[in-house]
């Protein structure tokens, strides 16, 4: 069974959980380590995301300028 590719807003959902959670409560040691750790790895997969996004639209917009890309568009 395939993995869902986790979303853009799914990632930022969860870490505001995360957030909140460390917000709200004194967190176990363990469980501030855990939560810590994914944070920091959905922030990495968010900037990925968006990193690529941005050359996308860029791609897209030199496409454009250049009056090619029209037969890429989906």
């Amino acid at each position: 069974m395939a993995k869902k590719q986790l979303s853009y807003a799914e990632a930022i959902s969860e870490l505001e959980e995360i957030l909140s959670r460390i917000e709200e409560g004194e967190p176990d040691v363990d469980e501030l380590t855990r939560s810590v750790k994914r944070a920091a790895w959905l922030l990495r997969y968010c900037q990925t995301k968006l990193h690529k996004a941005s050359s996308e639209v860029e791609d897209i917009l030199k496409n454009l300028e250049e009056g090619t890309g029209a037969e890429d568009a989906e």
